[in-house]
């Protein structure tokens, strides 16, 4: 059984720094890529940014500078380094696991939430 765990969020004031971590469990981590999602309240959920198995790395725009994913396969885990932390960056964050064919995620964590206020 296939299960992503995520950690880290919390309530930070804006310009502060958070990193999320994301064990997953039940699948042969290194054999897929993952992403981090976030739905704020109110809001689409969106992407944020991905990494794939070749440790090809994608980020939504809004977060391009400030935000760094990474992945240790030897700790089957997950990142997401925030840096700069904007209140509009405030939404509960999911990881996610082996898109399919066309980009959509298979497995989803539970999703942690990250406050930022001004």
């Amino acid at each position: 059984q296939v299960q992503l765990v995520e950690s880290g969020g919390g309530s930070v004031q804006a310009g502060g720094s958070l990193k999320l971590s994301c064990v997953a469990s039940g699948y042969i981590f290194s054999g897929c890529g993952m992403g981090w999602y976030r739905q704020a309240t109110g809001k689409e959920r969106e992407l944020v940014s991905t990494i794939s198995r070749y440790l090809l790395t994608t980020y939504a725009d809004s977060v391009k500078g400030r935000f760094t994913i990474s992945r240790d396969n030897a700790r089957n885990t997950l990142y997401l380094q925030m840096n700069s932390l904007k209140t509009e960056d405030t939404a509960v964050y999911y990881c996610a696991a082996c898109p399919d064919g066309v980009g959509r995620m298979n497995y989803w964590g539970q999703g942690t939430q990250v406050t930022v206020s001004s």
